[in-house]
């Protein structure tokens, strides 16, 4: 493509050099460059890639977009300065790539809990209808069948767009993705256009990215202020933030509700360890999900559906058939007859989420376990609320490791420790080695009883000192049971 194309998608610039040239590929990676690329530094929160323009010409770069131009002009190579490369960059994408989102519907869903459970659900959903369907996923992305493995819950934009046009080239109609507080404040959703946007709900979480809980909020909310006018914005009307994450879009708003007045209005009328049974928009529906997050979740994919045009009854029918995500409220019967529960809760709502669920199935006729930890180098204010949210609705506690990343397992576990007071850690254990946690949790255990094993959900792996060790709490529950 004429780089010309390319610049001109993306607003003002000043060029220096020509920009009728042939352009190969980009990338923002100065590593990946090929010859005939061009490469677009961005000053990351890491790294500023002005450090690599360098290294990039060396790479056969003929196009430099950035936002400073170095002391000295490479010979041969073309320049174009913006103001904002990270602005530019998803659009420049998006252009290199065709435009992948004039060619199917994207439809994005935010929020701090369910994400991962809504867009795989609606991915299962309408690929049943008989659709090719994308999804774009924190536990994988999928081109229709076929699995692409995923580093991010919302990719850099070069790979997100790369990953939509291999979408609409092979047929899809639908893609569904998680659009994360991080992608929207770094402008990775840049040059997209939604048919429809899905808000879940807000509560603290990456305060470590974004400082404070109205930066977080604007982050979700700049999301629907960019919505056309022709998508519809699907909001959970039970969630103080609900409305104000869609007061200023020019999308369609429609809202769900277990509580109150809504377009899409549900109630679970009964619930146990296999399911629920639902009313939606007045119509019963049994579905093979546990408790009132989930059905918050089954109401969003129902109203999504609805906007995009299904058939309520087609819709119910699917909803009925769904299964749940990996590591989501992922439920196992030990022999000696009480139950394991691994769930990816790693903040204080999803914990207070999936213990309310287990409660109201319990109903006080068994006890209730719970192994929690706390990621390593993220918000750090989070720790002692997880800890005291899991005391509060828990007959004993074991304080364990997650993922530490580079920080020592045992100063988180007494950071999480610390929230506690002398009577609340008369229920507490504090074992590091998270094997042995879980192990413990099954020996204190008796028929009836509930352990809830928190934070990793569906992930293979502990985060230790950089390095990934293979660890999946399902794997290690299973070992468990069988011995």
């Amino acid at each position: 493509m004429l780089l010309k194309e390319l610049l001109q998608s993306a607003g003002k610039y000043v060029i220096s050099g020509s920009d009728e040239i042939d352009i190969n590929g980009i990338e923002i990676d100065s590593r990946k460059i090929k010859g005939g690329n061009a490469f677009i530094a961005i000053k990351g929160t890491q790294t500023d890639g002005h450090d690599y323009i360098s290294k990039a010409i060396e790479l056969g770069a003929t196009a430099i977009i950035c936002e400073k131009l170095p002391e000295t002009l490479a010979e041969g190579v073309t320049y174009a300065k913006f103001d904002d490369t990270e602005d530019a960059v998803g659009k420049i994408a998006t252009t290199f790539y065709g435009n992948p989102t004039d060619k199917l519907d994207l439809v994005g869903v935010t929020g701090t809990n369910g994400k991962t459970t809504i867009a795989t659900l609606l991915y299962n959903m309408f690929r049943a209808f008989g659709y090719k369907v994308g999804l774009i996923s924190t536990v994988c992305n999928y081109i229709d069948g076929e699995a692409i493995p995923t580093e991010h819950t919302t990719p850099d934009p070069i790979t997100l767009n790369q990953l939509l046009g291999r979408m609409a080239d092979e047929g899809c109609k639908y893609a569904f993705m998680e659009v994360s507080s991080h992608s929207v404040a770094q402008k990775r959703i840049g040059g997209l256009k939604f048919a429809g946007g899905i808000f879940t709900n807000l509560t603290r979480d990456h305060l470590d990215y974004h400082k404070t809980v109205e930066n977080y909020l604007k982050a979700k909310k700049a999301f629907f202020d960019g919505l056309p006018k022709t998508a519809f914005a699907l909001t959970n009307a039970d969630d103080k933030n609900g409305m104000v994450m869609v007061q200023n879009t020019k999308a369609k708003v429609v809202t769900y509700s277990l509580r109150t007045m809504a377009d899409f209005k549900g109630k679970v009328l009964e619930d146990g360890f296999e399911g629920m049974l639902m009313d939606i928009n007045n119509k019963e529906v049994n579905v093979q999900f546990i408790g009132r997050f989930n059905a918050y979740n089954l109401l969003a994919v129902y109203g999504a559906a609805c906007m995009m045009g299904k058939n309520a009854d087609d819709i119910l029918l699917q909803l009925s058939v769904l299964r749940p995500v990996s590591g989501r409220f992922d439920s196992m019967r030990s022999p000696e007859g009480y139950t394991a529960i691994v769930d990816y809760a790693h903040t204080p709502d999803a914990i207070t989420n999936v213990l309310d669920a287990i409660h109201d199935v319990l109903k006080g006729r068994g006890k209730v376990i719970t192994v929690v930890g706390a990621g390593g180098n993220r918000d750090k204010g989070k720790r002692p609320i997880m800890a005291k949210e899991s005391v509060r609705q828990s007959d004993k506690v074991i304080i364990t490791s997650d993922n530490p990343r580079f920080e020592e397992p045992q100063d988180i576990i007494n950071d999480m420790l610390a929230g506690l007071d002398k009577e609340e850690m008369k229920k507490v254990l504090a074992i590091t080695d998270r094997k042995e946690a879980i192990r413990t949790a099954c020996m204190l255990a008796s028929q009836g009883d509930v352990i809830l094993i928190a934070g990793k959900g569906h992930e293979n792996y502990q985060d230790i000192k950089g390095v990934k060790h293979h660890f999946d709490d399902k794997e290690v529950v299973k070992e468990i049971f069988s011995k």
